[in-house]
């Protein structure tokens, strides 16, 4: 009978959405703001950045590609101490780092020692992904986790969609070193949430493994399904942010130098693009807990190749603007579903290095994308080396079909 009586009990919870959920969800919202505010505002001041510091276009280009070089590094190291430590008090290490480091970009006095502070910034901005998905994922029930971890995505958009809105309001006034000092601002936001918060409980019940740390890297390739699902999400997440960064941070250049837009024009043009971005990262976790989550990356990747395809044909300023938006959805919503996908692959004790690791890899591979990118541009033109990413994409929707599982509805291990 008691028996009975516990199960019914506990049965509500399985569903039911607490308080601690909602804070453990706005505390990796934020900080993924962090991230996005943090490196849209660097693709806005590159020209800034340039002209002031002497730089050549292979040097402004590296100061994107090096952050996201450190946001590799800083992903393998927090993830695997945040599964050894806590999600809690291990993002709050990479907040100081991220917070401190970006402070000093506001006044360094070269490309080398601008370069130096920005690898290390980007170490702790490559802890935030994956411990604040597993954070949310752990604190949600099941049915709700693409959507929640789609949640977690869009605060990278907010801060994305801030940095364009910010940028040509308070740049003209305070400067590109002003504007890293402002970069900090969610930074200490974000501390401040996170320093309300406990340990999740699924990760405080998690057995204490003695051994070695290795412990959790070696659970990514335990064996051969989790070795293919490990590739697989890493091709997916290469792809993701090779298009993401190679659109992103050109777009602004392109829309300045080719179309003669001023700094407020292309930031309108390129906010529309990322207004559809959300839109897409919204749509996706709602069809990833309905349909699935292979489903709705296939459905998304097609969509991303055809939408390449015709935004690079494109020349017309109302016609990139709406494109770009509907392009934005396609290319971006994938991001999603990377939270709920990994969450639920890996157990606890290797969660958050999962996250950490294999997104990290991707973003560190997608990095080059604006170096690919403005090299292509510089050989071709812009909607040639556009046109070029659609290929990758096809690529994406091989990698998903073959080697990623279905995982929806699992309760995590």
């Amino acid at each position: 009978m008691s028996s009975t009586l516990d199960s019914t009990a506990s049965a509500p919870r399985d569903d039911a959405v607490s308080g601690y959920a909602w804070k453990a969800l706005a505390g990796s919202a934020i900080g993924y703001a962090m991230d996005g505010f943090d490196l849209l505002i660097l693709g806005f001041m590159l020209t800034a950045i340039s002209a002031d510091l002497h730089l050549t276009p292979g040097q402004a280009g590296s100061l994107v590609s090096w952050t996201l070089v450190g946001a590799v590094v800083g992903g393998i190291v927090f993830g695997s101490l945040s599964d050894h430590f806590g999600r809690i008090r291990v993002m709050t290490w990479t907040i100081v780092l991220f917070a401190v480091f970006t402070g000093l970009c506001a006044f360094a006095q070269g490309y080398w020692d601008l370069l130096v502070y920005r690898t290390i910034a980007g170490i702790g901005l490559g802890g935030e992904f994956g411990i604040g998905m597993a954070l949310a994922a752990e604190a949600w029930p099941a049915k709700h986790r693409a959507r929640v971890s789609s949640y977690v995505a869009l605060g990278w958009q907010l801060g994305v969609l801030g940095a364009a809105l910010l940028t040509p309001l308070l740049m003209p006034h305070i400067g590109w070193r002003g504007m890293f000092l402002v970069g900090v601002v969610p930074a200490l936001v974000a501390w401040v949430i996170r320093n309300k918060l406990h340990e999740p409980e699924v990760f405080v019940r998690k057995p204490k493994v003695r051994g070695s740390r290795l412990r959790s890297f070696k659970l990514l390739v335990k064996d051969a399904q989790t070795t293919r699902t490990s590739l697989g999400i890493v091709v997916l997440c290469a792809v993701q942010n090779f298009g993401y960064y190679g659109i992103m941070i050109w777009m602004p250049s392109f829309l300045a130098n080719k179309l003669g837009f001023n700094l407020t024009k292309s930031a309108m043009w390129t906010s529309v693009t990322i207004l559809g971005m959300m839109l897409g990262i919204f749509v996706f976790g709602q069809l990833a807990d309905r349909i699935g989550r292979k489903p709705s990356f296939l459905l998304f990747q097609a969509g991303a190749v055809a939408m390449v395809l015709a935004y690079s044909q494109l020349s017309d300023p109302v016609s990139l603007l709406w494109v770009g938006a509907v392009l934005g959805m396609f290319v971006n919503g994938m991001l999603g579903g990377y939270g709920a996908l990994i969450s639920e692959a890996y157990p606890t004790e290797a969660r958050a290095t999962a996250q950490n690791v294999l997104f990290n890899l991707g973003r560190g591979i997608g990095g080059f994308g604006p170096v690919v990118v403005g090299a292509l541009v510089a050989a071709y033109s812009f909607q040639i080396a556009i046109a070029l990413l659609a290929a990758i994409y096809l690529v994406d929707m091989v990698a998903t079909y073959f080697l990623i599982p279905e995982l929806k509805g699992k309760e995590l291990e």
